[in-house]
């Protein structure tokens, strides 16, 4: 493995990590609002 592909690697995982943080945040916050109009 030389160091081209282990950077490349690296910027995938980062990658990956911010899509699956800002598809958590928003699913947060969408369920937060969500909550204010429940019946229950």
């Amino acid at each position: 493995m030389d160091y081209g592909w282990l950077s490349h690697a690296l910027m995938w995982i980062i990658g990956a990590m911010s899509v699956c943080a800002v598809l958590g945040a928003a699913g947060a916050l969408w369920s937060m609002g969500r909550s204010g109009y429940r019946k229950d």
